[in-house]
Order: structure tokens, then sequence, then C-alpha cells
């Protein structure tokens, strides 16, 4: 058995969304997208298509390796059922509790500066 989540996740303030299915396929990429339109109605959505083979400057692959250090590394489950709590666990409870301890690891590289919070001095 294997545990298929497709998710997105907002850089500036930590908050994922995610499915999780039998298969990832249109019809979840739909729900997936459904889950943020209605998360973030005021705001539009965009969507940055990263080069193919660059996990390193995908930030939701940083975070799946966030995930296997907290669930899969150095752990044993007895059960499909517990393994899945656990994964599905962190990205419900752990992430929103503890995304300070693991934001930079993901997030490095992919600052978002606020032009409202600096200054712009002429010379």
């Amino acid at each position: 058995m294997r545990v298929n989540i497709q998710g997105a996740l907002n850089l500036e303030t930590f908050d994922f969304r995610f499915v999780q299915s039998e298969k990832i396929n249109a019809r979840t990429t739909r729900q997936l997208l459904t889950k943020i339109e209605t998360a973030y109605s005021a705001r539009r959505v965009r969507l940055h298509f990263l080069p193919k083979y660059a996990p390193h400057l995908n930030p939701i692959e940083r975070l799946w390796g966030v995930m296997h250090s907290y669930v899969t590394h150095n752990a044993h489950y007895p059960d499909f059922g517990r393994f899945l709590d656990a994964v599905l666990g962190f990205f419900r409870e752990t992430i929103p509790r503890k995304w300070r301890d693991f934001r930079d690891t993901v997030t490095d590289n992919f600052r978002v500066i606020s032009h409202e919070k600096h200054q712009i001095i002429q010379w």
C-alpha cells in the first residue's frame, strides 16, 4: 500500500492544503485547486511551474523531505493504518504547530518580501 498526497504550500503563511487519494490525477488536482480557491477566495491563485528535474527548487518537495524526517526515518509502524495516521497527523497537526522549526528548511531561497514593510531610499 502507499499514501498518495498532492499538496500546495503558501510560503507566506505556511498554510498547507492537500488531497489524499488512491491516485493522483486530474480529479485530485481539481479537488486541490478547489480547496485552495475556497481558502483564498479574495485572492487570485497563480500557479508556478518549476523545472521537472529540480526538486531542490520546489518547496513542496522540501516539505515532503521534512515529513519523512518527522514520520518515516527511524520509525516503525505496526500496520498501514498507523502509518497513514502519522503521515496525515504531520500535515494536519505538526505543520501548524511546529512550522517555525522547519520553515527555513522548506523556504530557503524562496523568501517573500513585502514592499510595504521596506522603505526605498534614493541618493
